[in-house]
Protein backbone atom coordinates (compact mmCIF):
# COMPACT_ATOMS: atom_id res chain seq x y z
CA UNK A 1 0.00 0.00 0.00
CA UNK A 2 0.94 3.41 -0.29
CA UNK A 3 2.01 4.22 3.33
CA UNK A 4 4.21 1.04 3.29
CA UNK A 5 5.84 2.14 0.13
CA UNK A 6 6.87 5.28 1.24
CA UNK A 7 8.31 3.93 4.52
CA UNK A 8 10.27 2.09 1.82
CA UNK A 9 11.49 5.07 -0.06
CA UNK A 10 12.36 6.98 3.42
CA UNK A 11 14.42 4.16 4.13
CA UNK A 12 16.69 4.19 1.44
CA UNK A 13 16.58 8.36 1.27
CA UNK A 14 13.72 9.16 -1.19
CA UNK A 15 12.04 12.36 0.19
CA UNK A 16 8.57 11.66 0.96
CA UNK A 17 6.04 12.46 3.50
CA UNK A 18 4.87 9.62 5.77
CA UNK A 19 1.70 10.95 7.21
CA UNK A 20 -0.07 9.47 9.84
CA UNK A 21 -2.10 6.26 9.19
CA UNK A 22 -5.19 5.81 11.01
CA UNK A 23 -8.71 3.35 10.95
CA UNK A 24 -11.36 5.53 12.22
CA UNK A 25 -12.25 9.08 11.06
CA UNK A 26 -11.56 9.59 15.02
CA UNK A 27 -8.11 9.10 14.83
CA UNK A 28 -8.14 10.93 11.52
CA UNK A 29 -9.84 14.13 13.09
CA UNK A 30 -7.28 13.95 15.67
CA UNK A 31 -3.86 13.04 13.08
CA UNK A 32 -5.40 16.17 11.36
CA UNK A 33 -4.94 18.20 14.16
CA UNK A 34 -1.67 17.01 15.26
CA UNK A 35 -0.62 18.03 11.50
CA UNK A 36 -1.78 21.53 11.48
CA UNK A 37 -3.32 23.36 8.52
CA UNK A 38 -5.09 21.83 5.13
CA UNK A 39 -4.48 18.27 5.24
CA UNK A 40 -5.14 15.04 2.30
CA UNK A 41 -6.91 12.03 3.14
CA UNK A 42 -6.17 8.95 0.98
CA UNK A 43 -7.75 5.37 0.80
CA UNK A 44 -5.03 2.77 1.18
CA UNK A 45 -5.74 -0.21 -0.73
CA UNK A 46 -3.71 -2.18 -3.68
CA UNK A 47 -5.03 -0.20 -6.48
CA UNK A 48 -4.75 2.92 -8.82
CA UNK A 49 -7.34 5.08 -9.79
CA UNK A 50 -8.33 5.70 -5.68
CA UNK A 51 -8.81 9.25 -6.37
CA UNK A 52 -10.95 9.55 -9.44
CA UNK A 53 -13.00 6.79 -7.21
CA UNK A 54 -13.80 9.05 -4.49
CA UNK A 55 -10.72 8.12 -2.18
CA UNK A 56 -8.40 11.30 -2.06
CA UNK A 57 -9.93 14.26 -0.65
CA UNK A 58 -8.49 17.57 0.58
CA UNK A 59 -9.46 18.56 4.42
CA UNK A 60 -9.60 22.35 5.18
CA UNK A 61 -10.27 21.59 8.60
CA UNK A 62 -10.07 18.50 11.36
CA UNK A 63 -13.50 18.37 11.10
CA UNK A 64 -13.50 17.97 7.50
CA UNK A 65 -10.60 15.07 7.94
CA UNK A 66 -13.28 13.47 10.32
CA UNK A 67 -16.12 13.39 7.60
CA UNK A 68 -13.91 12.34 4.52
CA UNK A 69 -12.87 9.68 6.43
CA UNK A 70 -16.29 8.68 7.58
CA UNK A 71 -17.13 8.39 4.05
CA UNK A 72 -14.16 7.00 2.90
CA UNK A 73 -13.68 4.30 5.69
CA UNK A 74 -15.75 1.04 4.42
CA UNK A 75 -16.11 1.93 0.42
CA UNK A 76 -14.77 -0.20 -1.99
CA UNK A 77 -12.60 0.54 -4.54
CA UNK A 78 -11.91 -1.85 -7.72
CA UNK A 79 -13.50 -4.41 -5.23
CA UNK A 80 -11.48 -4.16 -2.39
CA UNK A 81 -12.68 -2.42 0.79
CA UNK A 82 -10.91 0.53 2.43
CA UNK A 83 -9.95 -0.28 5.82
CA UNK A 84 -7.75 2.50 6.59
CA UNK A 85 -6.51 6.29 5.49
CA UNK A 86 -3.42 7.79 5.22
CA UNK A 87 -3.67 11.65 6.59
CA UNK A 88 -0.94 13.50 5.21
CA UNK A 89 -0.11 17.70 5.02
CA UNK A 90 -1.58 19.22 1.92
CA UNK A 91 1.43 19.47 -0.76
CA UNK A 92 -0.27 21.43 -3.92
CA UNK A 93 2.48 20.21 -6.44
CA UNK A 94 3.35 23.10 -8.88
CA UNK A 95 4.59 20.33 -11.33
CA UNK A 96 4.03 16.43 -11.52
CA UNK A 97 5.79 13.84 -13.12
CA UNK A 98 6.05 9.76 -13.27
CA UNK A 99 9.15 7.43 -12.74
CA UNK A 100 9.45 3.87 -11.99
CA UNK A 101 11.85 0.76 -12.21
CA UNK A 102 10.74 -2.01 -13.08
CA UNK A 103 11.35 -5.85 -14.49
CA UNK A 104 11.91 -6.01 -18.10
CA UNK A 105 11.69 -9.93 -18.52
CA UNK A 106 11.38 -10.23 -22.28
CA UNK A 107 14.76 -8.21 -22.28
CA UNK A 108 16.09 -9.49 -19.53
CA UNK A 109 17.10 -6.11 -18.30
CA UNK A 110 15.67 -3.74 -15.86
CA UNK A 111 13.36 -0.40 -17.51
CA UNK A 112 13.35 3.08 -16.01
CA UNK A 113 9.84 4.72 -17.00
CA UNK A 114 10.22 8.47 -16.77
CA UNK A 115 7.60 11.20 -18.19
CA UNK A 116 7.32 15.21 -17.09
CA UNK A 117 3.87 14.95 -17.49
CA UNK A 118 2.65 12.58 -14.45
CA UNK A 119 -0.17 12.78 -12.51
CA UNK A 120 -2.41 11.43 -14.26
CA UNK A 121 -2.20 7.37 -15.68
CA UNK A 122 1.24 6.93 -17.25
CA UNK A 123 -0.64 4.49 -20.29
CA UNK A 124 -3.22 7.20 -21.30
CA UNK A 125 -0.43 9.78 -21.45
CA UNK A 126 1.96 7.17 -23.78
CA UNK A 127 -1.53 6.98 -25.60
CA UNK A 128 -2.13 10.87 -26.56
CA UNK A 129 1.41 11.62 -26.28
CA UNK A 130 4.02 9.31 -26.25
CA UNK A 131 7.01 11.08 -27.19
CA UNK A 132 6.57 12.02 -23.16
CA UNK A 133 6.95 9.40 -22.23
CA UNK A 134 10.78 7.98 -21.90
CA UNK A 135 11.94 4.09 -21.58
CA UNK A 136 15.54 3.49 -20.82
CA UNK A 137 17.03 0.18 -20.69
CA UNK A 138 19.18 -0.36 -17.40
CA UNK A 139 21.73 -3.12 -17.23
CA UNK A 140 21.36 -4.81 -13.95
CA UNK A 141 25.29 -5.48 -14.12
CA UNK A 142 26.17 -2.21 -14.21
CA UNK A 143 22.70 -0.49 -12.75
CA UNK A 144 22.93 3.31 -12.62
CA UNK A 145 25.12 5.24 -11.05
CA UNK A 146 25.07 8.87 -10.61
CA UNK A 147 26.45 9.35 -14.79
CA UNK A 148 23.52 7.07 -15.67
CA UNK A 149 20.88 9.01 -13.18
CA UNK A 150 22.18 12.33 -15.40
CA UNK A 151 21.58 10.42 -18.13
CA UNK A 152 17.87 9.41 -17.07
CA UNK A 153 17.10 12.85 -15.84
CA UNK A 154 18.25 14.53 -19.07
CA UNK A 155 16.30 12.67 -21.38
CA UNK A 156 13.45 12.41 -19.31
CA UNK A 157 13.54 16.43 -19.45
CA UNK A 158 13.64 16.96 -15.74
CA UNK A 159 13.20 20.82 -15.44
CA UNK A 160 16.52 23.13 -14.31
CA UNK A 161 15.27 23.56 -11.41
CA UNK A 162 15.02 20.42 -9.66
CA UNK A 163 17.77 18.93 -11.96
CA UNK A 164 19.94 17.97 -9.43
CA UNK A 165 17.71 16.68 -7.52
CA UNK A 166 15.92 14.62 -9.47
CA UNK A 167 19.56 12.88 -10.09
CA UNK A 168 20.15 11.94 -6.28
CA UNK A 169 15.78 10.63 -6.25
CA UNK A 170 16.43 8.64 -9.13
CA UNK A 171 19.64 6.98 -7.19
CA UNK A 172 17.81 6.40 -3.85
CA UNK A 173 14.73 5.10 -5.79
CA UNK A 174 17.09 2.41 -7.88
CA UNK A 175 18.61 1.73 -4.29
CA UNK A 176 15.12 0.86 -3.06
CA UNK A 177 14.16 -1.04 -5.98
CA UNK A 178 17.38 -3.46 -6.12
CA UNK A 179 18.35 -3.57 -2.58
CA UNK A 180 14.50 -4.77 -1.32
CA UNK A 181 14.57 -7.09 -4.36
CA UNK A 182 11.36 -5.40 -6.09
CA UNK A 183 9.77 -6.15 -9.46
CA UNK A 184 8.42 -2.45 -9.39
CA UNK A 185 9.31 0.98 -7.62
CA UNK A 186 6.84 3.49 -9.20
CA UNK A 187 5.90 7.21 -7.84
CA UNK A 188 3.41 9.09 -9.54
CA UNK A 189 3.63 12.13 -8.75
CA UNK A 190 6.71 12.64 -8.24
CA UNK A 191 6.03 16.58 -7.52
CA UNK A 192 7.81 19.56 -7.53
CA UNK A 193 6.62 21.52 -4.62
CA UNK A 194 6.69 25.12 -3.69
CA UNK A 195 10.19 26.25 -3.09
CA UNK A 196 11.37 23.75 -5.91
CA UNK A 197 11.22 21.08 -3.64
CA UNK A 198 11.05 17.46 -5.32
CA UNK A 199 9.31 14.86 -3.40
CA UNK A 200 7.42 11.70 -3.54
CA UNK A 201 3.63 12.58 -3.20
CA UNK A 202 2.84 8.51 -3.80
CA UNK A 203 4.21 5.39 -4.31
CA UNK A 204 3.61 1.42 -5.35
CA UNK A 205 6.11 -1.12 -4.69
CA UNK A 206 5.89 -4.50 -5.87
CA UNK A 207 7.94 -7.37 -3.62
CA UNK A 208 9.61 -10.52 -5.06
CA UNK A 209 8.11 -12.95 -3.17
CA UNK A 210 10.92 -14.97 -3.97
CA UNK A 211 13.50 -12.76 -2.08
CA UNK A 212 11.13 -12.73 1.40
CA UNK A 213 12.11 -15.77 2.96
CA UNK A 214 15.54 -15.71 2.85
CA UNK A 215 16.54 -12.25 1.50
CA UNK A 216 13.71 -10.27 3.59
CA UNK A 217 11.86 -11.92 6.08
CA UNK A 218 11.11 -8.64 7.21
CA UNK A 219 8.87 -7.69 4.09
CA UNK A 220 6.29 -10.14 6.31
CA UNK A 221 5.29 -7.15 8.14
CA UNK A 222 3.82 -5.61 5.02
CA UNK A 223 0.68 -8.50 4.56
CA UNK A 224 -2.14 -7.45 6.58
CA UNK A 225 -2.96 -11.21 7.00
CA UNK A 226 -6.67 -9.96 8.37
CA UNK A 227 -7.70 -8.65 4.67
CA UNK A 228 -5.80 -11.53 2.14
CA UNK A 229 -8.16 -13.76 0.83
CA UNK A 230 -8.82 -16.71 3.18
CA UNK A 231 -7.74 -19.56 0.57
CA UNK A 232 -5.05 -17.60 -0.47
CA UNK A 233 -3.74 -16.93 2.94
CA UNK A 234 -3.91 -21.23 3.57
CA UNK A 235 -2.35 -21.88 0.21
CA UNK A 236 0.38 -19.41 1.21
CA UNK A 237 1.24 -21.03 4.39
CA UNK A 238 1.22 -24.51 2.48
CA UNK A 239 3.74 -23.15 -0.29
CA UNK A 240 1.54 -23.58 -3.33
CA UNK A 241 1.64 -20.94 -5.76
CA UNK A 242 -1.95 -20.04 -6.09
CA UNK A 243 -4.27 -17.53 -7.16
CA UNK A 244 -8.20 -17.39 -6.43
CA UNK A 245 -10.13 -15.57 -9.41
CA UNK A 246 -14.28 -15.77 -9.82
CA UNK A 247 -15.15 -19.08 -11.44
CA UNK A 248 -16.71 -22.53 -10.92
CA UNK A 249 -13.89 -24.89 -12.25
CA UNK A 250 -10.99 -25.30 -10.09
CA UNK A 251 -7.78 -25.73 -11.79
CA UNK A 252 -4.27 -28.01 -11.16
CA UNK A 253 -1.47 -28.12 -13.23
CA UNK A 254 1.62 -28.51 -12.78
CA UNK A 255 4.06 -26.09 -14.66
CA UNK A 256 2.94 -22.39 -14.96
CA UNK A 257 2.65 -22.48 -18.61
CA UNK A 258 0.16 -25.37 -18.41
CA UNK A 259 -1.77 -24.08 -15.82
CA UNK A 260 -2.10 -21.16 -17.81
CA UNK A 261 -3.43 -22.97 -21.06
CA UNK A 262 -5.53 -24.95 -18.96
CA UNK A 263 -7.33 -21.79 -17.25
CA UNK A 264 -7.38 -20.94 -21.86
CA UNK A 265 -9.17 -23.88 -22.61
CA UNK A 266 -11.71 -23.93 -19.77
CA UNK A 267 -12.79 -20.37 -20.45
CA UNK A 268 -13.13 -21.58 -23.88
CA UNK A 269 -14.74 -24.79 -23.26
CA UNK A 270 -17.01 -23.45 -20.46
CA UNK A 271 -18.31 -20.60 -23.42
CA UNK A 272 -20.84 -23.35 -24.20
CA UNK A 273 -21.43 -24.73 -20.95
CA UNK A 274 -23.34 -21.86 -19.14
CA UNK A 275 -20.30 -19.67 -19.47
CA UNK A 276 -18.41 -21.10 -16.45
CA UNK A 277 -15.15 -19.83 -15.99
CA UNK A 278 -12.12 -21.18 -14.17
CA UNK A 279 -11.82 -20.55 -10.49
CA UNK A 280 -8.26 -20.51 -9.64
CA UNK A 281 -4.51 -20.52 -10.67
CA UNK A 282 -2.88 -23.26 -8.96
CA UNK A 283 0.33 -24.65 -10.09
CA UNK A 284 1.79 -27.96 -8.03
CA UNK A 285 5.11 -27.17 -9.45
CA UNK A 286 7.32 -29.54 -11.21
CA UNK A 287 8.63 -31.48 -8.10
CA UNK A 288 5.42 -32.25 -6.55
CA UNK A 289 4.68 -35.28 -4.19
CA UNK A 290 1.40 -36.65 -2.64
CA UNK A 291 1.20 -34.66 0.00
CA UNK A 292 1.09 -31.05 -2.58
CA UNK A 293 -1.01 -32.52 -4.40
CA UNK A 294 -3.66 -33.18 -1.61
CA UNK A 295 -2.68 -29.83 0.25
CA UNK A 296 -3.76 -28.36 -3.16
CA UNK A 297 -6.99 -29.77 -3.45
CA UNK A 298 -7.88 -29.52 -0.06
CA UNK A 299 -7.61 -25.30 -0.64
CA UNK A 300 -9.80 -25.98 -3.66
CA UNK A 301 -12.42 -27.61 -2.29
CA UNK A 302 -13.09 -25.90 0.28
CA UNK A 303 -14.04 -22.55 -2.29
CA UNK A 304 -17.71 -22.65 -2.16
CA UNK A 305 -17.72 -21.40 -5.61
CA UNK A 306 -15.86 -24.15 -7.21
CA UNK A 307 -18.37 -26.64 -8.61
CA UNK A 308 -15.91 -28.75 -10.39
CA UNK A 309 -12.13 -29.02 -10.61
CA UNK A 310 -10.02 -30.33 -13.72
CA UNK A 311 -6.92 -31.29 -12.13
CA UNK A 312 -4.15 -31.55 -15.90
CA UNK A 313 -0.85 -32.92 -15.27
CA UNK A 314 1.72 -34.15 -17.49
CA UNK A 315 4.04 -36.33 -15.75
CA UNK A 316 7.99 -34.96 -15.71
CA UNK A 317 9.75 -34.79 -12.58
CA UNK A 318 6.27 -34.80 -11.16
CA UNK A 319 5.28 -38.48 -11.54
CA UNK A 320 1.67 -39.39 -12.61
CA UNK A 321 1.80 -42.09 -10.18
CA UNK A 322 2.67 -39.56 -7.27
CA UNK A 323 0.03 -37.30 -8.43
CA UNK A 324 -2.65 -40.58 -8.39
CA UNK A 325 -1.89 -41.16 -5.03
CA UNK A 326 -2.03 -37.55 -3.98
CA UNK A 327 -5.47 -37.30 -5.53
CA UNK A 328 -6.61 -40.76 -3.69
CA UNK A 329 -5.31 -39.57 -0.58
CA UNK A 330 -7.06 -35.96 -0.61
CA UNK A 331 -10.32 -37.68 -1.21
CA UNK A 332 -9.98 -40.01 1.80
CA UNK A 333 -8.64 -37.30 4.06
CA UNK A 334 -11.78 -34.79 3.49
CA UNK A 335 -14.22 -37.59 3.71
CA UNK A 336 -17.51 -35.69 3.09
CA UNK A 337 -16.40 -32.67 2.80
CA UNK A 338 -15.26 -33.76 -1.03
CA UNK A 339 -18.48 -33.12 -2.59
CA UNK A 340 -17.48 -31.69 -5.70
CA UNK A 341 -16.00 -34.05 -8.99
CA UNK A 342 -12.85 -33.95 -10.24
CA UNK A 343 -12.00 -34.19 -13.55
CA UNK A 344 -8.42 -35.83 -14.24
CA UNK A 345 -6.11 -35.64 -17.27
CA UNK A 346 -2.83 -37.53 -16.59
CA UNK A 347 -0.44 -37.79 -19.55
CA UNK A 348 3.75 -38.36 -19.61
CA UNK A 349 5.89 -40.32 -16.57
CA UNK A 350 4.17 -43.13 -15.02
CA UNK A 351 0.74 -42.18 -16.57
CA UNK A 352 -0.47 -46.21 -16.99
CA UNK A 353 0.16 -46.82 -13.31
CA UNK A 354 -1.28 -43.42 -12.29
CA UNK A 355 -4.53 -43.94 -14.09
CA UNK A 356 -4.43 -47.51 -12.39
CA UNK A 357 -4.22 -46.26 -9.44
CA UNK A 358 -7.31 -43.86 -10.26
CA UNK A 359 -9.61 -46.86 -11.58
CA UNK A 360 -8.70 -49.60 -8.95
CA UNK A 361 -9.73 -46.53 -6.26
CA UNK A 362 -13.10 -46.10 -8.37
CA UNK A 363 -13.66 -42.97 -6.27
CA UNK A 364 -17.25 -41.98 -7.48
CA UNK A 365 -16.18 -38.30 -7.96
CA UNK A 366 -13.45 -38.69 -9.92
CA UNK A 367 -13.79 -39.14 -14.15
CA UNK A 368 -10.92 -40.28 -16.00
CA UNK A 369 -9.98 -38.82 -18.94
CA UNK A 370 -7.34 -38.88 -21.98
CA UNK A 371 -7.11 -35.32 -23.29
CA UNK A 372 -6.97 -32.03 -22.26
CA UNK A 373 -9.48 -30.84 -24.22
CA UNK A 374 -11.95 -33.22 -22.99
CA UNK A 375 -11.09 -32.75 -19.60
CA UNK A 376 -11.62 -29.17 -20.08
CA UNK A 377 -14.96 -29.41 -21.72
CA UNK A 378 -16.01 -32.30 -19.02
CA UNK A 379 -15.10 -30.34 -15.96
CA UNK A 380 -17.16 -27.19 -17.64
CA UNK A 381 -20.18 -29.90 -18.41
CA UNK A 382 -19.97 -30.43 -14.32
CA UNK A 383 -19.93 -27.33 -13.04
CA UNK A 384 -22.66 -26.34 -15.09
CA UNK A 385 -24.62 -29.05 -13.89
Amino acid sequence: MEFQAKQLFAKHGVATTLGVVVETAEAAKAAAEEIGGVTVIKAQVKAGGRGKAGGVKIAKTADDAFEHASNILGMEIKGLTVNRVLVTPATPPEEEYYFSFLLDRSNRQYLCIASVEGGVEIEEVAKTNPDAVKQIGIDPGTGVDEAKAREIAAEAKFPEAVFEQAVEMIQALYKTFVEEDATLVEVNPLARLAGDKLEALDGKVSLDDNASEVRHPEHAEFEIREEADALESKAKDLGLNYVKLDGQVGIIGNGAGLVMSTLDVVAYAGEKHGNVKPANFLDIGGGANAQVMANGLDVILNDDQVASVFVNVFGGITACDEVAKGIVGALDILGDEASKPLVVRLDGNNVALGRQILNERNHPLVTVVDTMDGGADKAAELANA
